[in-house]
C-alpha cells in the first residue's frame, strides 16, 4: 500500500528574516499556521516538522505537533527532508515549506492525489503570475515547462523573456512538492550544491542537473511564500481580513 509523510522543513536562521518560522501572525507563530493549513487535509500523524532549532521544536511540541531535529549542515530544505527519509521510510514525501502559512489545502490534496497515482515522480506546483512586480522580483522563482507540463527551467530572473525584456506571460513556483524516496536518496548523496542550483539558489534545479524530470501541477494563486518583510506584512493583512 502506498504510504507518505508530509514534512514541513523549518530553518531558524533566515538571512532576510531571522527566526522566520516563529514570527507572529495575528497571535500564532508562522510554523503553527503552516501546520494548521496542512492539517485541514492531512491527518496529524502524517505530518512532521523538520527543524534544526530547539526553539521551533519547543513551540511544535507545545502544540502537539510531531517534530524531528535535523542537522544544521543541511544545504537546503530538500536535504532536510532527505535526512528525515533516512529515519522514516515512506514511498513518497510531501514537502510544504514552513514559510507558507496561508498555503491552500486544496493544492496540497491535489499533489497528494497525483503522487499516489505516480509515486515515483517528482512533483511541484505552479501558478500564473498576474503582475509585473512579481515577474521582476528575484524573490519569486519563475518556471517554464513543456507542453506536457514537465519543468524545463526555473529561475529568479524574469523568464520567459523577450527582446524588450517586458512582462508578457509567466508562471511562478508554488512551494508544495512530492519527492519519491529514491530521488531524495540520490539528491542527498550530492554533498554540495550543483552548479546551476548554486548560481540560482534554487534547490529544485539539482534534480534537473541530476537528470530527473519534474512534473508541474497547476495550483491556485492563494499561496504567499514569506521571504522578506514585505511578504510578512502582506500575509498579516490578509489574515486580519
Amino acid at each position: 500500500m502506498i504510504d507518505y509523510l508530509l514534512v514541513i522543513p523549518a530553518r531558524y536562521q533566515s538571512k532576510r528574516l531571522p527566526g522566520k518560522p516563529l514570527l507572529d501572525i495575528k497571535g500564532i507563530p508562522m510554523i503553527i499556521r503552516t501546520f494548521n493549513q496542512c492539517n485541514k487535509v492531512v491527518p496529524r500523524n502524517k505530518i512532521i516538522v523538520a527543524t534544526d532549532d530547539k526553539r521551533i521544536e519547543f513551540i511544535c511540541k507545545k502544540n502537539n505537533i510531531k517534530t524531528i531535529i535535523t542537522s544544521k549542515k543541511c544545504l537546503t530544505g530538500t536535504d532536510r527532508i532527505a535526512e528525515v527519509s533516512k529515519r522514516i521510510k515512506k514511498d513518497f514525501y510531501i514537502n510544504v515549506q514552513g514559510d507558507e502559512p496561508i498555503c491552500n489545502p486544496t493544492d496540497i490534496m491535489k499533489i497528494i492525489k497525483y503522487a499516489k497515482k505516480f509515486p515515483n515522480q517528482i512533483v511541484n506546483g505552479f501558478t500564473q503570475i498576474k503582475d509585473k512586480k512579481s515577474f521582476y522580483s528575484p524573490n519569486i522563482p519563475k518556471v517554464v515547462f513543456s507542453n506536457d507540463n514537465y519543468l524545463l527551467y526555473m529561475s529568479r530572473a524574469p523568464i520567459p523573456s523577450n527582446k524588450k525584456k517586458s512582462f508578457s506571460k509567466a508562471w511562478r513556483q508554488v512551494c508544495i512538492y512530492s519527492f519519491p524516496y529514491n530521488a531524495l536518496k540520490l539528491y542527498a548523496s550530492v554533498k554540495k550544491k550543483t552548479t546551476i542550483e548554486s548560481i540560482e539558489d534554487l534547490e529544485s534545479l539539482r534534480f534537473l542537473e541530476l537528470g530527473y524530470k519534474v512534473k508541474m501541477l497547476k495550483m491556485s494563486n492563494k499561496s504567499i511564500a514569506i521571504d522578506i518583510k514585505e511578504d510578512l506584512l502582506k500575509v498579516r493583512k490578509l489574515v486580519k481580513k
